[in-house]
């Protein structure tokens, strides 16, 4: 398993990580590791969505709540996408930071650009059209999977400032992660019999438009078995609450060990895909958006799973071991990438 060491110094080094949705925390937690263990002092703005500020309380990183999500229509995304990266603007400016970073945050390249700190901005699903079109012309490193074709990237600007990595970014993240086998028996799971974890709709993503009825469909199945529903919203979670038979935390929980845990994964999205993917557990998509090239390769080996009628999501107990063998990957060379713009220029080597 990778350790996260410290190899080089960045005594005197400020960074800034901009977390705007709940996954950005999780891809972006051993790079603050990381970057405080070479000495670097890291500061975290965070946007008022979802689990974000939840994971970052569980995970005990410090923040500073900065703008909430102004909802899914494109006009509401604009004043949202405005009013923050000037926020983020006046609370940057005169702190001095070497390098901002992003996991597909839009405020924070801009904020970046506009005050000329160097920035580095990654995604792994390349059809958000809106948010690429500004991130890969402002940011100065753009990091994505090597499983995305660079042509669906170069034609929103990215240019020679586009990085990539091997595998999914999960491998990275997850690398030092072992599952707590406590965590499902809190909520009231019994561990003699199968369950399966479900994540609902990105239902204000702007790339995900379409209702996917057969998710419904399965969420009726799943009143008589052992589900565990995680929902993206505070709205979300307080409508599924009063579905008899399903099982809805009230907060952020280890969904990383009820995904390593359960019988079925069965996600809209696709970050708990492939995290399942990451982690050897059988998982099937509900996504009803375009499909981004990592999904397609999953698909296509087998290690993803659709869901193509509601039955499918009823959960049988697996063996015992994992699905694929999971595969870890060293989150300092996640970060190297995204540390691409401080390194030297030919001229000053």
């Amino acid at each position: 398993m990778p350790l996260i060491t410290s190899t080089e110094s960045g005594a005197g080094r400020r960074a800034w990580v901009d977390l705007t949705n709940s996954p950005h925390v999780l891809v972006m937690r051993p790079m603050i590791e990381l970057l405080r263990a070479k000495g670097w002092e890291v500061e975290v703005t965070a946007r008022d969505f979802a689990q974000t500020i939840g994971l970052l309380d569980r995970f005990g990183i410090e923040h500073e709540v900065i703008g909430h999500h102004r909802g899914g229509g494109r006009g509401a995304k604009a004043v949202g996408l405005a009013s923050r990266s000037a926020a983020l603007t006046r609370w940057a400016r005169g702190r001095k930071f070497d390098l901002a970073l992003g996991h597909g945050s839009n405020d924070v390249t801009i904020a970046a650009w506009l005050l000329r700190i160097p920035c580095s901005t990654t995604f792994d699903y390349e059809f958000a059209t809106a948010q690429h079109q500004v991130n890969c012309r402002l940011a100065n490193a753009v990091v994505v999977p090597e499983l995305i074709p660079r042509e669906r990237i170069e034609r929103f600007g990215a240019g020679d400032r586009l990085y990539q990595y091997p595998g999914l970014k999960e491998e990275y993240y997850l690398a030092d992660f072992e599952p707590d086998h406590s965590v499902p028996v809190s909520l009231g799971i019994d561990a003699s019999r199968p369950f399966v974890v479900v994540r609902t709709p990105p239902v204000v993503a702007l790339y995900h438009r379409v209702e996917n009825d057969l998710f419904g469909e399965a969420l009726n199945l799943l009143r008589d078995h052992q589900a565990v529903v995680l929902p993206r919203t505070e709205e979300q979670r307080v409508q599924l609450a009063e579905v008899p038979g399903l099982i809805v935390p009230e907060g952020a929980v280890d969904a990383q060990s009820l995904v390593a845990l359960a019988d079925l994964v069965i996600s809209a999205g696709g970050t708990m895909n492939r995290e399942a993917v990451a982690l050897g557990t059988p998982v099937l998509t509900v996504f009803a958006g375009r499909l981004g090239a990592v999904d397609e390769h999953l698909l296509g080996t087998g290690q993803l799973g659709r869901l193509t009628e509601a039955k499918q999501a009823i959960p049988v107990r697996r063996e015992s071991g994992e699905v694929f063998e999971r595969v870890r990957r060293d989150p300092e060379d996640f970060l190297h990438l995204l540390m691409r713009p401080l390194a030297p220029t030919p001229a000053q080597r």
